[in-house]
């Protein structure tokens, strides 16, 4: 019963919420560490702070494991929050004082902490699947077409198209669509006139058309997620109004029997 009682009250709207506003503070502060002059004046109290930030980060956590016990470690967010609380606490001493950078990470706990972002996130996750299948697409568009400027621009151009990595990776700046006119792409139409055949169908097919696959599907997932989330929320519904006529329904059967033993004493 104590355990249910923590358990509901660290999971409190008022309590999340006073988590998710240190989250922000914490962020604040690390980032205000980066700076030389500000450590000078305030980096005792930036420090302090952030071990008392720290100290009520990993309370929150040894809360959590108490009232669920071995429940906390089934959802994946809780074991992500542990991992990222568990970072801080690694000694930030002589070789490892890059764990004290990693402190940073500490903000990536209001990705739990909001729903918003929280679903996006499971969104993202559940899109893998099929945004594997799109690299495998992208990498195949790619290398189709780094073989081919390789053979036509690949003499005239050896810095751009000289070999196969070199025709990725100058693709995968014509992809992102930096500089790809004026550095790479107007270069070679000085050349070869009709390099625009090249470019441009690379560009529809790899940046365009690949792009909005990629919402599409994040989009989709989304969908679905909400419908399952709808789903659940009916079936909810559905077992409390079960749950409610029955009771209601057997309330109704001992009064009946009630009103039959009256009817049966007064006769």
């Amino acid at each position: 019963m104590k355990r249910k009682i923590i358990g509901q009250w660290i999971e409190s709207p008022s309590v999340q919420n006073f988590i998710v506003a240190l989250i922000l503070v914490n962020s604040v502060t690390i980032g205000l560490e980066t700076s030389p002059d500000i450590m000078k004046r305030y980096g005792s109290l930036l420090m302090m702070l952030d071990k008392i930030i720290l100290g009520v980060f990993v309370v929150e956590i040894m809360l959590k494991v108490y009232a669920f016990d071995l429940k906390f470690f089934k959802n994946g967010w809780n074991i992500f929050d542990f991992i990222i609380v568990s970072i801080a606490l690694f000694p930030s001493g002589s070789g490892l004082s890059v764990l004290r950078t990693l402190r940073i990470f500490r903000s990536f706990r209001l990705l739990k902490a909001v729903p918003k972002l929280r679903f996006i996130v499971e969104a993202l996750l559940h899109s893998i699947p099929s945004i594997m299948w799109i690299f495998v697409l992208l990498l195949i568009i790619f290398y189709v077409f780094a073989v081919i400027g390789t053979f036509l621009f690949g003499a005239e151009f050896p810095h751009f198209f000289g070999s196969l990595g070199k025709s990725m990776y100058s693709l995968f700046q014509v992809m992102t669509l930096e500089s790809w006119s004026m550095g790479i792409s107007r270069p070679v139409m000085e050349v070869f006139p009709y390099a625009f055949l090249y470019f441009i169908p690379f560009i529809l097919i790899a940046t365009y058309t690949t792009l909005n696959i990629f919402i599409a599907i994040v989009v989709n997932t989304m969908s679905e997620i909400q419908q399952k989330e709808a789903e659940l929320g009916l079936e909810k519904i559905e077992q409390i109004v079960n749950s409610e006529r029955d009771d209601v329904l057997l309330d109704l059967r001992k009064l009946k029997e009630q009103i039959n033993r009256l009817e049966q004493k007064l006769s």
